[in-house]
């Protein structure tokens, strides 16, 4: 049998230092993940709440239906009435070229959020019409059973609330 050598090039400073930052990133993403795996343990308490349960027990009382036709009729609402990715764009430039600048004149920045807070403001307005509509459309046999419903969220939520304040003590 003949025996082959293979001769590897010595590693250069760069190479070493490039091959322990990538591993070093590999770990940190390692981390992360398992980090976020023990701590969320797939609890849906802690993702950010779909457009149609932002309403709180209200919205949570809905039956599933509900939920979804009034969850459409604000992401209808919210795709046609919401700017353009390029008016956004052109916004924050003007936020950011305004956080630079030099005498800083906060009035760009509190324009910027005023619009913010009236598009949060309109949309909520529009939740609420659309769960009176819903809730004024249902036959008292549904009216009782969303209260049941929101009855039962709400003694959850005392219960909840109950166990974290003994998790406290």
């Amino acid at each position: 049998m003949s025996e082959t050598k293979t001769h590897h090039a010595p590693m250069r400073r760069w190479q070493k230092v490039l091959l322990a930052l990538s591993l070093a990133v590999n770990l940190l993403i390692v981390v992360a993940v398992a980090s976020f795996v023990l701590t969320h343990d797939g609890d849906r308490r802690h993702r950010p709440p779909r457009v149609d349960q932002m309403g709180g027990p209200l919205t949570g009382a809905l039956s599933r239906e509900d939920r979804r036709e009034i969850g459409r009729a604000l992401w209808r609402s919210y795709r046609d009435g919401r700017p353009s990715r390029a008016d956004m764009r052109a916004e924050l430039a003007d936020v950011i070229a305004a956080l630079r600048r030099e005498p800083y004149d906060p009035a760009v920045v509190e324009q910027s959020l005023q619009k913010q807070l009236e598009f949060a403001v309109e949309r909520q307005e529009l939740g609420q019409r659309l769960l009176r509509e819903r809730l004024a459309a249902m036959t008292p046999a549904e009216r009782a059973a969303f209260a049941d419903r929101l009855e039962e969220g709400l003694e959850r939520m005392r219960e909840h609330e109950r166990r974290r304040a003994e998790d406290k003590d």
